[in-house]
């Protein structure tokens, strides 16, 4: 269902842009046949002017008829030779040009018909099918916000108050940043390695480059906080059983650190997307990814779809989301709510629901962990890795413990840390059976995201010329 909700959605998008363009171009060719019906009186106006000798009036009968008339009409070229005639006082040669206007107004306004009639027959067939498409993807989107209508209601238990246009005005301002973040670095990459470009272009760029990407930078910093979506709303945008993420609060601040990727400069100059996020990136596999939002704090963090529980009864919210996830992913940490989390997830749910992720320099936690799991794993934790090790276990509780960094031999070591914690949660998941690729490639789809998404502004940039000359006529 999934799969046919996403392809349908997307062939009705392709399919509604192509019909837009076509209905568009139909509008421009019916402004234009209507706006020409008004030429019989403007050639008789100007067989006036040229009796009158003004030559002002006649150029502007000229102009009028230069903005409307048909491609190869010929009323145009008349009056061309008319303004231009008269404008060299030969007025008897003007209007000899001017006599012929009404037979070829006639032609010209049959051509502009024709031309409407043809755009419009070619644009009807593609906003049927459009307008097919579109209400099938519609009735899916009505299907998968109720997929997971009873999670939606269990994460709606507290809804901070938040202004309405928040969400919407700082995506509008995330759009803007991330578009200079990529013409930033569009332009350094041109200005560095375009060896063909003159000097001067290329510090042009270079400047540019320079001076755009730290704009981006803070701009991004200040809205992408302020247009993340909500857990419900991430819910309501899957059909997927939801993924819960849990971690103590405290560690919060080590997952929002933004990792360059080492070795490869260009690529870690736009690197904006935390360890969190990118985290999530690679979680976004299974299902949505939900945690549990610090209480009262301003902004939500990035990453996991936030949502918040009552203070004095959090934890009936989170066996509900336990129970109702179809994955949870647990960070080992020191709070007493971390280890009720892990004392939970082993008493109530199947052993290979649970993931756990053991950060680096903390063999303490490791050694905690045996005393809270029917059999005892025995981590070695040996380096200061932001995650050190992935713990998933199979159906008799035997825990499948998987380092996180490179393999063995492995030379090109240009992923990010938390690449490397995804393919050891891949790598773990698939000894006991559950396999699920790409993870590691996912944890960088977000940044391949925002590409995408500037891409697609160039159509949506040329649709909007394409309306403003149908209202404008320009």
């Amino acid at each position: 269902m999934r799969t046919w909700s996403r392809v349908i959605t997307a062939v009705a998008v392709v399919l509604g842009y192509i019909a837009l363009m076509l209905a568009i171009t139909a509008g421009v060719d019916l402004r234009k046949s209507l706006s020409f019906e008004d030429a019989p009186t403007k050639a008789t106006a100007l067989l006036s002017a040229i009796d009158r000798k003004d030559v002002d009036e006649i150029r502007a009968i000229d102009d009028w008829f230069d903005g409307r008339h048909p491609s190869g009409g010929d009323s145009y070229i008349s009056t061309g030779l008319a303004a231009d005639l008269a404008g060299e006082g030969r007025f008897e040669r003007s209007r000899s040009y001017a006599n012929d206007l009404p037979d070829e107004i006639v032609e010209d306004q049959a051509k502009l018909d024709a031309e409407f009639d043809e755009s419009s027959a070619r644009a009807v067939p593609w906003v049927v099918i459009a307008a097919v498409f579109a209400a099938a993807a519609l009735v899916f989107r009505r299907q998968r916000q109720k997929a997971n209508a009873d999670v939606v209601e269990v994460v709606s238990q507290v809804v901070p108050k938040r202004p309405v246009w928040r969400r919407p005005v700082f995506l509008l301002v995330s759009g803007v940043g991330y578009v200079l973040l990529v013409a930033g670095f569009v332009a350094v990459v041109a200005a560095t390695r375009a060896n063909e470009l003159p000097w001067a272009v290329r510090g042009l760029f270079l400047a540019g480059g320079v001076i755009a990407l730290p704009i981006a930078y803070f701009v991004l910093r200040y809205s992408r906080p302020r247009s993340v979506r909500g857990a419900a709303q991430a819910l309501r945008a899957d059909w997927r059983r939801p993924v819960l993420y849990l971690r103590g609060f405290g560690d919060d601040p080590d997952a929002a650190v933004v990792d360059g990727l080492p070795g490869a400069l260009p690529m870690g100059m736009l690197t904006i997307h935390s360890r969190e996020e990118q985290l999530i990136g690679a979680l976004g596999a299974f299902g949505p990814v939900v945690a549990v939002g610090q209480p009262r704090e301003a902004l939500p963090r990035l990453g996991a779809a936030r949502f918040y529980l009552p203070d004095e009864d959090w934890q009936a919210g989170v066996l509900q989301l336990m129970e109702m996830s179809q994955l949870i992913v647990l960070r080992l940490g020191d709070g007493d709510g971390v280890w009720w989390e892990v004392d939970q997830a082993v008493a109530t749910q199947p052993p290979g629901k649970l993931v756990l992720l053991i950060p680096g320099g903390r063999q303490d936690l490791a050694d905690r962990l045996d005393a809270h799991l029917p059999k005892p794993v025995k981590v070695t934790i040996d380096d200061e890795r932001w995650t050190a090790a992935v713990v998933a276990f199979d159906r008799n509780w035997v825990g499948q413990v998987q380092g996180v960094g490179p393999f063995p031999g492995e030379k090109n070591r240009y992923g990010s840390p938390v690449f490397y914690v995804a393919r050891a949660m891949q790598e773990a998941l698939r000894v006991i059976g559950s396999n699920r690729r790409g993870l590691g490639v996912r944890t960088n789809g977000q940044l391949l995201a925002v590409y995408g998404k500037v891409l697609l502004l160039v159509p949506g940039l040329f649709l909007v010329v394409q309306f403003l000359r149908f209202i404008f006529l320009f």
